[in-house]
Protein backbone atom coordinates (compact mmCIF):
# COMPACT_ATOMS: atom_id res chain seq x y z
CA UNK A 1 0.00 0.00 0.00
CA UNK A 2 1.52 3.33 -1.02
CA UNK A 3 -0.93 5.80 0.57
CA UNK A 4 0.01 7.41 3.89
CA UNK A 5 -1.77 10.16 5.80
CA UNK A 6 -0.06 13.35 6.99
CA UNK A 7 -1.61 16.14 9.03
CA UNK A 8 -2.25 18.05 5.79
CA UNK A 9 -3.76 15.13 3.89
CA UNK A 10 -3.09 11.76 2.28
CA UNK A 11 -0.21 11.13 -0.15
CA UNK A 12 0.37 8.34 -2.63
CA UNK A 13 3.94 7.14 -3.15
CA UNK A 14 5.66 4.66 -5.43
CA UNK A 15 6.98 1.19 -4.63
CA UNK A 16 10.64 0.73 -5.63
CA UNK A 17 13.09 -2.21 -5.60
CA UNK A 18 14.61 -3.52 -2.35
CA UNK A 19 11.33 -3.05 -0.46
CA UNK A 20 11.62 0.75 -0.62
CA UNK A 21 8.76 3.21 -1.12
CA UNK A 22 9.28 6.85 -2.10
CA UNK A 23 7.03 9.86 -1.49
CA UNK A 24 8.19 12.91 -3.42
CA UNK A 25 7.38 16.62 -3.51
CA UNK A 26 5.36 16.83 -0.27
CA UNK A 27 4.93 20.48 0.80
CA UNK A 28 6.10 21.24 4.35
CA UNK A 29 5.41 24.99 4.10
CA UNK A 30 3.34 27.39 2.04
CA UNK A 31 4.77 28.86 -1.19
CA UNK A 32 7.10 31.72 -0.14
CA UNK A 33 5.80 34.26 -2.64
CA UNK A 34 3.35 37.16 -2.71
CA UNK A 35 2.66 38.36 0.84
CA UNK A 36 4.97 35.61 2.18
CA UNK A 37 8.02 36.75 0.20
CA UNK A 38 11.04 37.32 2.46
CA UNK A 39 9.06 36.21 5.53
CA UNK A 40 9.24 33.25 7.87
CA UNK A 41 7.74 30.09 6.39
CA UNK A 42 4.01 29.59 6.89
CA UNK A 43 2.27 26.21 7.35
CA UNK A 44 1.20 24.40 4.18
CA UNK A 45 -2.46 24.38 3.20
CA UNK A 46 -4.24 21.05 3.78
CA UNK A 47 -5.75 19.19 0.84
CA UNK A 48 -8.62 16.80 0.30
CA UNK A 49 -8.40 13.43 -1.43
CA UNK A 50 -5.09 11.69 -2.10
CA UNK A 51 -2.22 13.82 -3.35
CA UNK A 52 0.11 12.24 -5.89
CA UNK A 53 3.66 12.07 -4.50
CA UNK A 54 5.40 10.14 -7.27
CA UNK A 55 7.35 13.04 -8.83
CA UNK A 56 9.68 15.68 -7.45
CA UNK A 57 8.23 19.13 -6.84
CA UNK A 58 9.55 22.55 -7.86
CA UNK A 59 12.83 23.92 -6.51
CA UNK A 60 13.39 27.32 -4.89
CA UNK A 61 14.43 29.84 -7.54
CA UNK A 62 18.15 29.80 -8.29
CA UNK A 63 20.42 30.13 -11.28
CA UNK A 64 22.46 27.15 -12.50
CA UNK A 65 26.07 26.80 -11.44
CA UNK A 66 28.52 28.80 -13.52
CA UNK A 67 30.98 26.88 -15.71
CA UNK A 68 32.94 24.72 -15.06
CA UNK A 69 31.00 23.77 -11.92
CA UNK A 70 27.77 23.24 -13.82
CA UNK A 71 29.34 20.09 -15.29
CA UNK A 72 30.81 18.87 -11.99
CA UNK A 73 28.25 19.42 -9.22
CA UNK A 74 24.74 17.96 -9.41
CA UNK A 75 21.92 20.50 -9.31
CA UNK A 76 18.28 20.76 -10.34
CA UNK A 77 16.15 23.74 -11.34
CA UNK A 78 12.38 23.25 -11.65
CA UNK A 79 9.99 26.20 -11.74
CA UNK A 80 6.91 26.43 -9.55
CA UNK A 81 5.75 28.22 -6.43
CA UNK A 82 5.23 25.16 -4.19
CA UNK A 83 8.99 24.83 -3.79
CA UNK A 84 9.27 24.26 -0.03
CA UNK A 85 8.80 20.53 -0.29
CA UNK A 86 10.49 17.35 0.86
CA UNK A 87 11.03 13.77 -0.30
CA UNK A 88 10.88 10.54 1.71
CA UNK A 89 12.33 7.08 1.09
CA UNK A 90 11.23 4.44 3.54
CA UNK A 91 11.30 0.69 4.01
CA UNK A 92 7.85 -0.82 3.57
CA UNK A 93 5.77 1.68 5.63
CA UNK A 94 3.21 -1.01 6.43
CA UNK A 95 5.76 -3.12 8.29
CA UNK A 96 8.30 -0.53 9.43
CA UNK A 97 7.85 1.42 12.66
CA UNK A 98 10.20 3.25 14.97
CA UNK A 99 12.97 3.41 12.37
CA UNK A 100 15.82 5.93 12.53
CA UNK A 101 15.39 8.97 10.31
CA UNK A 102 18.09 10.80 8.34
CA UNK A 103 17.33 14.31 7.03
CA UNK A 104 19.60 15.65 4.27
CA UNK A 105 20.46 19.35 3.90
CA UNK A 106 22.11 19.90 0.53
CA UNK A 107 25.08 22.12 -0.21
CA UNK A 108 25.59 24.76 -2.89
CA UNK A 109 27.08 27.84 -1.19
CA UNK A 110 23.57 28.90 -0.10
CA UNK A 111 22.80 29.78 -3.74
CA UNK A 112 22.48 26.40 -5.47
CA UNK A 113 21.28 22.86 -4.92
CA UNK A 114 18.01 21.03 -4.37
CA UNK A 115 16.73 18.02 -2.51
CA UNK A 116 15.43 16.61 -5.79
CA UNK A 117 18.84 15.94 -7.36
CA UNK A 118 19.13 12.27 -8.35
CA UNK A 119 22.52 12.21 -6.65
CA UNK A 120 20.67 12.56 -3.31
CA UNK A 121 18.27 9.69 -3.90
CA UNK A 122 17.73 8.17 -0.45
CA UNK A 123 16.93 4.65 -1.62
CA UNK A 124 20.16 3.12 -0.32
CA UNK A 125 19.46 4.43 3.18
CA UNK A 126 15.93 3.03 3.12
CA UNK A 127 17.27 -0.28 1.80
CA UNK A 128 19.43 -0.38 4.92
CA UNK A 129 16.62 0.30 7.38
CA UNK A 130 16.63 4.09 7.62
CA UNK A 131 13.87 6.53 6.64
CA UNK A 132 15.66 9.16 4.50
CA UNK A 133 14.31 12.66 3.88
CA UNK A 134 15.70 15.32 1.52
CA UNK A 135 14.33 18.85 1.31
CA UNK A 136 14.48 22.23 -0.36
CA UNK A 137 15.09 25.52 1.41
CA UNK A 138 15.20 29.07 0.11
CA UNK A 139 18.49 30.18 -1.43
CA UNK A 140 20.30 33.38 -2.33
CA UNK A 141 18.52 36.66 -1.64
CA UNK A 142 15.22 34.99 -0.80
CA UNK A 143 16.85 32.77 1.80
CA UNK A 144 19.76 34.73 3.22
CA UNK A 145 19.87 38.41 2.18
CA UNK A 146 19.63 40.69 5.22
CA UNK A 147 16.61 42.95 4.79
CA UNK A 148 15.15 45.59 7.12
CA UNK A 149 11.95 44.49 8.82
CA UNK A 150 12.28 40.86 7.67
CA UNK A 151 13.69 37.88 9.58
CA UNK A 152 17.28 36.90 8.94
CA UNK A 153 18.19 33.39 7.79
CA UNK A 154 14.92 32.54 6.13
CA UNK A 155 16.55 29.50 4.53
CA UNK A 156 17.38 28.18 8.01
CA UNK A 157 13.83 28.92 9.15
CA UNK A 158 12.69 26.72 6.24
CA UNK A 159 14.93 23.91 7.48
CA UNK A 160 13.47 24.24 10.97
CA UNK A 161 9.93 24.19 9.54
CA UNK A 162 10.77 20.99 7.65
CA UNK A 163 12.18 19.40 10.81
CA UNK A 164 8.98 20.31 12.66
CA UNK A 165 6.93 18.75 9.86
CA UNK A 166 9.02 15.61 10.23
CA UNK A 167 8.41 15.54 13.98
CA UNK A 168 4.67 15.69 13.35
CA UNK A 169 4.41 13.30 10.41
CA UNK A 170 7.33 10.91 10.03
CA UNK A 171 5.74 8.17 12.12
CA UNK A 172 3.24 7.71 9.26
CA UNK A 173 6.21 6.63 7.12
CA UNK A 174 7.72 4.25 9.66
CA UNK A 175 10.12 6.75 11.23
CA UNK A 176 10.73 7.55 14.87
CA UNK A 177 10.65 11.33 15.55
CA UNK A 178 12.90 10.72 18.57
CA UNK A 179 15.65 9.22 16.36
CA UNK A 180 16.27 11.98 13.81
CA UNK A 181 19.77 12.57 12.41
CA UNK A 182 20.36 15.67 10.29
CA UNK A 183 23.21 15.38 7.82
CA UNK A 184 24.52 17.85 5.32
CA UNK A 185 27.48 18.86 3.19
CA UNK A 186 29.08 22.26 2.62
CA UNK A 187 26.29 24.86 3.03
CA UNK A 188 24.10 22.08 4.44
CA UNK A 189 26.70 21.29 7.11
CA UNK A 190 27.22 25.01 7.79
CA UNK A 191 23.46 25.26 8.30
CA UNK A 192 23.61 22.47 10.86
CA UNK A 193 26.44 24.35 12.57
CA UNK A 194 23.99 27.20 13.22
CA UNK A 195 21.07 24.92 14.12
CA UNK A 196 23.15 23.27 16.85
CA UNK A 197 22.87 26.42 18.97
CA UNK A 198 19.53 27.78 17.72
CA UNK A 199 16.85 27.49 20.44
CA UNK A 200 14.19 27.12 17.73
CA UNK A 201 15.82 23.87 16.57
CA UNK A 202 16.17 22.33 20.02
CA UNK A 203 14.53 18.93 20.27
CA UNK A 204 14.09 18.56 16.50
CA UNK A 205 17.05 16.18 16.00
CA UNK A 206 19.12 13.86 18.14
CA UNK A 207 22.23 13.40 16.01
CA UNK A 208 24.06 15.37 13.33
CA UNK A 209 26.60 14.63 10.61
CA UNK A 210 28.50 17.65 9.27
CA UNK A 211 30.42 17.06 6.02
CA UNK A 212 32.82 19.81 4.93
CA UNK A 213 31.27 22.55 7.03
CA UNK A 214 30.76 23.41 10.70
CA UNK A 215 30.14 26.50 12.82
CA UNK A 216 32.61 29.06 11.44
CA UNK A 217 30.82 30.18 8.27
CA UNK A 218 28.50 33.12 8.83
CA UNK A 219 28.35 36.86 8.28
CA UNK A 220 28.05 39.36 11.07
CA UNK A 221 25.23 41.87 10.53
CA UNK A 222 27.55 44.65 9.32
CA UNK A 223 29.04 42.42 6.61
CA UNK A 224 25.60 41.15 5.60
CA UNK A 225 24.42 44.74 5.20
CA UNK A 226 27.36 45.48 2.91
CA UNK A 227 26.26 42.59 0.69
CA UNK A 228 22.69 43.89 0.64
CA UNK A 229 23.90 47.33 -0.35
CA UNK A 230 26.09 45.93 -3.16
CA UNK A 231 23.25 43.87 -4.63
CA UNK A 232 20.83 46.79 -4.41
CA UNK A 233 23.33 49.08 -6.15
CA UNK A 234 23.88 46.50 -8.85
CA UNK A 235 20.12 46.35 -9.49
CA UNK A 236 19.67 50.13 -9.16
CA UNK A 237 17.13 49.85 -6.34
CA UNK A 238 16.79 50.82 -2.69
CA UNK A 239 17.91 48.10 -0.24
CA UNK A 240 14.38 47.31 0.97
CA UNK A 241 12.32 44.11 0.84
CA UNK A 242 9.68 45.84 -1.26
CA UNK A 243 12.24 46.93 -3.84
CA UNK A 244 13.83 43.48 -4.06
CA UNK A 245 10.40 41.84 -4.33
CA UNK A 246 9.60 44.07 -7.31
CA UNK A 247 12.63 42.81 -9.26
CA UNK A 248 11.54 40.01 -11.63
CA UNK A 249 13.28 36.71 -10.92
CA UNK A 250 14.81 36.61 -14.44
CA UNK A 251 16.69 39.75 -13.40
CA UNK A 252 17.35 38.96 -9.73
CA UNK A 253 18.87 35.50 -10.23
CA UNK A 254 21.55 36.56 -12.75
CA UNK A 255 22.32 39.57 -10.56
CA UNK A 256 23.02 37.23 -7.64
CA UNK A 257 25.41 35.21 -9.80
CA UNK A 258 27.12 38.40 -10.96
CA UNK A 259 27.44 39.51 -7.34
CA UNK A 260 29.39 36.38 -6.47
CA UNK A 261 31.53 36.84 -9.55
CA UNK A 262 32.35 40.39 -8.46
CA UNK A 263 33.22 39.14 -4.96
CA UNK A 264 35.59 36.53 -6.37
CA UNK A 265 37.22 39.02 -8.73
CA UNK A 266 37.61 41.78 -6.13
CA UNK A 267 37.54 40.38 -2.57
CA UNK A 268 38.05 43.72 -0.86
CA UNK A 269 37.02 43.65 2.85
CA UNK A 270 36.01 47.31 2.58
CA UNK A 271 33.34 46.28 0.09
CA UNK A 272 32.33 42.89 1.48
CA UNK A 273 33.40 42.60 5.10
CA UNK A 274 33.88 38.97 6.16
CA UNK A 275 32.51 37.71 2.86
CA UNK A 276 35.84 38.72 1.31
CA UNK A 277 37.41 35.69 3.03
CA UNK A 278 34.46 33.30 2.96
CA UNK A 279 33.89 34.11 -0.74
CA UNK A 280 30.16 33.58 -0.28
CA UNK A 281 27.90 36.66 -0.33
CA UNK A 282 24.94 34.70 1.02
CA UNK A 283 25.49 33.01 4.37
CA UNK A 284 23.68 32.76 7.70
CA UNK A 285 23.72 36.04 9.62
CA UNK A 286 24.98 35.73 13.21
CA UNK A 287 26.49 38.10 15.79
CA UNK A 288 29.58 35.89 16.22
CA UNK A 289 30.93 32.38 16.45
CA UNK A 290 28.69 30.09 18.51
CA UNK A 291 29.96 26.61 19.34
CA UNK A 292 27.70 24.18 21.19
CA UNK A 293 28.77 23.23 24.69
CA UNK A 294 29.57 19.77 26.04
CA UNK A 295 25.99 19.43 27.27
CA UNK A 296 24.36 20.16 23.90
CA UNK A 297 22.74 16.72 23.90
CA UNK A 298 23.48 16.05 20.20
CA UNK A 299 25.67 13.18 18.99
CA UNK A 300 28.08 14.56 16.40
CA UNK A 301 29.97 13.09 13.44
CA UNK A 302 32.13 15.75 11.75
CA UNK A 303 34.72 15.77 9.00
CA UNK A 304 36.17 17.06 5.78
CA UNK A 305 38.01 15.96 2.64
CA UNK A 306 41.80 15.99 2.42
CA UNK A 307 42.05 18.37 -0.56
CA UNK A 308 38.75 20.27 -0.50
CA UNK A 309 39.94 23.43 -2.17
CA UNK A 310 41.16 21.67 -5.29
CA UNK A 311 37.57 21.70 -6.56
CA UNK A 312 37.91 25.47 -6.89
CA UNK A 313 41.49 25.48 -8.22
CA UNK A 314 41.81 22.55 -10.62
CA UNK A 315 38.78 22.70 -12.98
CA UNK A 316 39.27 26.46 -13.36
CA UNK A 317 42.95 26.05 -14.22
CA UNK A 318 44.00 28.23 -11.28
CA UNK A 319 46.07 25.54 -9.52
CA UNK A 320 49.08 26.13 -11.77
CA UNK A 321 48.65 29.89 -11.95
CA UNK A 322 48.89 30.86 -8.27
CA UNK A 323 52.01 33.02 -7.75
CA UNK A 324 54.02 32.83 -4.53
CA UNK A 325 52.98 36.39 -3.66
CA UNK A 326 49.29 35.43 -3.77
CA UNK A 327 49.95 32.38 -1.62
CA UNK A 328 51.69 34.58 0.96
CA UNK A 329 48.89 37.16 0.90
CA UNK A 330 46.09 34.64 1.31
CA UNK A 331 47.93 32.76 4.05
CA UNK A 332 48.28 36.04 5.95
CA UNK A 333 44.62 36.90 5.33
CA UNK A 334 43.66 33.58 6.93
CA UNK A 335 45.57 34.63 10.03
CA UNK A 336 48.84 32.74 9.68
CA UNK A 337 52.38 34.09 9.36
CA UNK A 338 53.49 32.89 5.90
CA UNK A 339 57.16 32.75 6.96
CA UNK A 340 56.27 30.40 9.81
CA UNK A 341 53.39 28.41 8.33
CA UNK A 342 54.31 27.74 4.72
CA UNK A 343 57.55 25.87 5.47
CA UNK A 344 55.51 23.53 7.70
CA UNK A 345 53.06 22.80 4.89
CA UNK A 346 55.87 22.49 2.34
CA UNK A 347 57.81 20.00 4.48
CA UNK A 348 54.96 17.50 4.17
CA UNK A 349 54.59 18.15 0.42
CA UNK A 350 58.05 18.11 -1.21
CA UNK A 351 58.06 19.96 -4.50
CA UNK A 352 54.59 21.41 -4.01
CA UNK A 353 53.68 24.41 -6.16
CA UNK A 354 52.19 27.59 -4.65
CA UNK A 355 48.76 26.42 -5.86
CA UNK A 356 49.12 23.06 -4.13
CA UNK A 357 50.17 24.77 -0.91
CA UNK A 358 47.23 27.15 -1.21
CA UNK A 359 44.93 24.14 -1.44
CA UNK A 360 46.36 22.78 1.82
CA UNK A 361 46.12 26.09 3.70
CA UNK A 362 42.66 27.01 2.39
CA UNK A 363 41.31 23.51 3.02
CA UNK A 364 42.38 23.80 6.65
CA UNK A 365 40.90 27.28 7.08
CA UNK A 366 37.59 26.59 5.36
CA UNK A 367 36.90 23.01 6.39
CA UNK A 368 39.32 21.00 8.56
CA UNK A 369 39.88 23.40 11.45
CA UNK A 370 36.17 24.24 11.89
CA UNK A 371 35.54 20.48 12.11
CA UNK A 372 38.29 20.07 14.70
CA UNK A 373 37.02 23.00 16.77
CA UNK A 374 33.52 21.57 16.85
CA UNK A 375 34.83 18.14 17.87
CA UNK A 376 36.85 19.78 20.62
CA UNK A 377 33.77 21.66 21.86
CA UNK A 378 31.58 18.56 22.22
CA UNK A 379 33.36 15.63 23.91
CA UNK A 380 32.47 12.25 22.50
CA UNK A 381 32.16 13.54 18.94
CA UNK A 382 33.48 11.49 16.04
CA UNK A 383 35.89 12.93 13.47
CA UNK A 384 36.64 11.67 9.96
CA UNK A 385 38.64 12.62 6.89
CA UNK A 386 37.96 11.49 3.33
CA UNK A 387 41.23 11.14 1.43
CA UNK A 388 40.50 8.89 -1.57
CA UNK A 389 41.72 10.78 -4.64
CA UNK A 390 39.72 11.09 -7.84
CA UNK A 391 41.55 10.21 -11.08
CA UNK A 392 39.85 13.10 -12.89
CA UNK A 393 41.93 15.95 -14.38
CA UNK A 394 44.89 13.56 -14.58
CA UNK A 395 44.65 12.97 -10.85
CA UNK A 396 45.01 16.64 -9.93
CA UNK A 397 41.42 16.89 -8.62
CA UNK A 398 42.42 14.76 -5.65
CA UNK A 399 40.23 14.34 -2.58
CA UNK A 400 38.30 17.49 -3.43
CA UNK A 401 35.19 19.14 -2.08
CA UNK A 402 31.98 17.10 -2.61
CA UNK A 403 33.85 13.94 -3.65
CA UNK A 404 32.54 11.97 -0.67
CA UNK A 405 28.87 12.45 -1.66
CA UNK A 406 28.47 9.47 -4.05
CA UNK A 407 30.05 7.25 -1.39
CA UNK A 408 27.76 8.54 1.37
CA UNK A 409 24.64 7.94 -0.74
CA UNK A 410 26.05 4.69 -2.21
CA UNK A 411 25.38 5.97 -5.73
CA UNK A 412 28.68 5.47 -7.50
CA UNK A 413 26.89 4.62 -10.76
CA UNK A 414 24.74 7.76 -10.87
CA UNK A 415 25.76 9.64 -14.05
CA UNK A 416 25.52 12.91 -12.12
CA UNK A 417 28.66 11.95 -10.21
CA UNK A 418 30.75 10.69 -13.14
CA UNK A 419 32.51 14.04 -13.81
CA UNK A 420 33.89 13.98 -10.26
CA UNK A 421 34.50 10.26 -9.82
CA UNK A 422 36.00 9.11 -13.09
CA UNK A 423 36.02 5.40 -13.97
CA UNK A 424 35.76 2.49 -11.53
CA UNK A 425 35.36 4.20 -8.15
CA UNK A 426 35.82 1.67 -5.30
CA UNK A 427 32.52 0.18 -4.13
CA UNK A 428 34.24 -1.09 -0.99
CA UNK A 429 34.79 2.50 0.08
CA UNK A 430 31.12 3.32 -0.49
CA UNK A 431 30.18 0.29 1.59
CA UNK A 432 32.38 1.58 4.41
CA UNK A 433 31.36 5.24 4.33
CA UNK A 434 27.65 4.68 3.74
CA UNK A 435 27.71 1.92 6.36
CA UNK A 436 29.29 4.23 8.94
CA UNK A 437 26.59 6.87 8.35
CA UNK A 438 23.85 4.24 8.75
CA UNK A 439 25.45 2.87 11.92
CA UNK A 440 25.71 6.36 13.41
CA UNK A 441 22.04 7.09 12.65
CA UNK A 442 20.99 3.82 14.24
CA UNK A 443 23.27 3.71 17.29
CA UNK A 444 25.22 6.95 17.63
CA UNK A 445 28.46 5.05 16.93
CA UNK A 446 29.97 5.07 13.40
CA UNK A 447 32.48 2.34 14.26
CA UNK A 448 35.64 4.04 15.53
CA UNK A 449 36.95 5.80 18.63
CA UNK A 450 35.58 9.21 19.47
CA UNK A 451 37.72 12.33 19.24
CA UNK A 452 39.41 13.11 22.55
CA UNK A 453 42.11 15.73 23.26
CA UNK A 454 44.68 13.13 24.30
CA UNK A 455 44.47 11.00 21.15
CA UNK A 456 42.61 13.12 18.54
CA UNK A 457 41.46 9.96 16.79
CA UNK A 458 39.91 10.28 13.34
CA UNK A 459 38.83 7.77 10.68
CA UNK A 460 40.59 8.18 7.36
CA UNK A 461 38.33 6.96 4.54
CA UNK A 462 40.64 5.92 1.74
CA UNK A 463 41.81 2.83 -0.11
CA UNK A 464 42.84 0.04 0.27
CA UNK A 465 40.64 0.55 3.31
CA UNK A 466 39.59 2.99 6.05
CA UNK A 467 41.95 3.27 9.00
CA UNK A 468 41.97 5.04 12.35
CA UNK A 469 44.65 7.70 12.65
CA UNK A 470 45.82 9.70 15.66
CA UNK A 471 46.11 13.48 15.31
CA UNK A 472 46.60 13.63 11.53
CA UNK A 473 49.00 16.38 10.36
CA UNK A 474 49.50 17.58 13.92
CA UNK A 475 52.18 20.14 13.01
CA UNK A 476 49.81 21.86 10.62
CA UNK A 477 46.92 21.69 13.09
CA UNK A 478 49.00 23.45 15.76
CA UNK A 479 49.60 26.39 13.45
CA UNK A 480 45.92 27.30 13.82
CA UNK A 481 45.85 27.44 17.61
CA UNK A 482 44.22 30.75 18.56
CA UNK A 483 43.78 31.49 14.83
CA UNK A 484 40.86 29.38 13.67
Amino acid sequence: MTVRTTRQGAVRGRALPDGVTSFLGIPYAAPPFGDLRFRAPAPPEPWTGVRDATAYGPTPPHAPYAPPFDALIPDDVAEGEECLNLNIWTPDPERGAGLPVMVWLHGGAFTNGAGSVSAYDGGAFARDGVVCVTLNYRLGADGFLRLPGRPDNRGLLDQIAALRWIQENIDAFGGDPERVTVFGESAGAMSIGVLLTDPAARGLFRRAILQSGACHHFLRPASAELVTARLAAQLGIDPTPEAFAAVPLPELLPAQAELRGELNARPDPALWGEAALNMMPFEPVAPGLALPGPDCGIDLLIGSNREEYRLFLVPTGRLDLVPAATLDALTAAYGLDPAEALPVYAAARPGATPGELLDAVATDWFYRMPAVRLAEAVPGSYLYEFSWRSPRFDGALGACHALELPFVFDRLQDPAYAPLLGADPPQALADALHGAWVSFAKTGDPGWQSYEPATRTAMDFTMPGPAQVSDPRAHERRLWDDMR
